[in-house]
């Protein structure tokens, strides 16, 4: 491995552990993190010596390096940042940085038809566009849906350090229907984003169902080294194979749901699919569209049926369809009580 990039994977592993304030780091900490970093890189176990990390240290805090990093020591032996708010991955760019930059999309752009680099077709554009506001000082052209006062994001890191190092995790919960908190433990498999929110996907013990947990619910996050942690192996791709959102009812069979779009809403449907399984049956004279989905029943799918509004009826499965009439009339008997 090149040195430069050797030197790269110790500024951010040191970034990363000073930005986790849940925890205190001694320098030998911090030599601890860096050395599993580069043997996860290197695959060697060459401890990083205490003088490299202290030199690391030093660059960072100077302007050498451009990151000016506020790094204190504090009670004569932790190390933290005295920013709350900063890392070094949000210094702002320099004129070399965009240069370099640019030419590294415009080559990486020249792979694009190649299955390889499908999934980063999308980062490209965001990089591209965000080389061109830094050059143009303007805003950028593209605006992606994100919610910073969402509860709960500052524990994404931890929680997704404990997954991959295979620790059993201490949760303090309090869900929407709780009057109280309650901690236990938690053998976390995945993380897991559905419609603006995270969700910790695990078993609490070997014989429990799999649960999630909603991160803005989580009241605190320890650790248990005692325990061991479940050995699984969880295939999310199959497991929520055939629901939308997160809500598996154990037990529940897939079935058919058979429903009826209207003209409006059609083109939406067939050009966004509701799930993977939509499949179109019928389009009518009158440009509605009559549409399958084979899917467990949930309460997310419910919610997004009923965002249609007049939009959609569901013609089966029956119990399904009387349950959606009940809340619709139930919707407009508020309506009615105003008037």
């Amino acid at each position: 491995m090149a040195q430069n990039k050797n030197a790269l994977i110790r500024y951010k592993t040191i970034d990363k552990c000073l930005q986790n304030q849940y925890r205190q780091w001694t320098l030998e900490d911090l030599i601890e993190a860096v050395s599993e970093a580069l043997y996860e890189y290197e695959g060697k176990e060459n401890p990083v010596s205490k003088r490299t990390i202290q030199l690391d240290i030093q660059l960072m805090r100077s302007e050498k390096l451009g990151y000016n990093a506020p790094i204190e020591v504090y009670d004569k032996k932790y190390y933290r940042y005295a920013d709350d708010d900063y890392s070094i991955t949000d210094i702002p760019l320099t004129e070399t940085d965009i240069n370099v930059l640019t030419e590294t999309v415009s080559m990486l752009k020249q792979f694009k038809d190649f299955s390889l680099f499908n999934d980063v077709s999308d980062i490209l554009q965001r990089l591209e566009d965000k080389i061109y506001s830094e050059k143009s000082h303007t805003q950028p052209v593209i605006h992606l849906e994100k919610n910073e006062n969402l509860k709960g994001l500052h524990f994404l890191d931890e929680l997704y350090q404990a997954i991959i190092k295979k620790v059993v995790l201490k949760i303090t919960y309090k869900s929407f229907t709780s009057r109280d908190e309650n901690t236990f433990l938690f053998h976390a498999f995945i993380l897991k984003e559905f419609n603006n929110r995270w969700f910790l996907v695990g078993r609490k013990r070997s014989a429990a169902p799999i649960s999630n947990l909603a991160l803005d619910r989580i009241i605190a996050v320890d650790y248990d080294f005692q325990t061991p942690y479940l050995e699984e192996e969880f295939d999310a791709e199959k497991f929520y194979k055939n629901i939308v959102g997160v809500t598996v009812n154990t037990g529940l069979q897939p079935k058919k749901i058979a429903l009826w779009i209207d003209r409006t809403n059609a083109p939406y449907v067939i050009t966004k699919p509701l799930h993977n399984s939509q499949r179109l049956i019928k389009t009518n004279e009158d440009g509605s569209i009559i549409i399958h989905l084979f899917l467990v029943e949930n309460y997310e799918l419910e919610r997004l049926l009923l965002g249609f509004g007049n939009g959609i009826e569901i013609i089966k499965p029956e119990g399904m369809r009387k349950r959606m009439k009940s809340i619709l009339e139930k919707s407009l008997e508020k309506y009615k009580l105003g008037e």
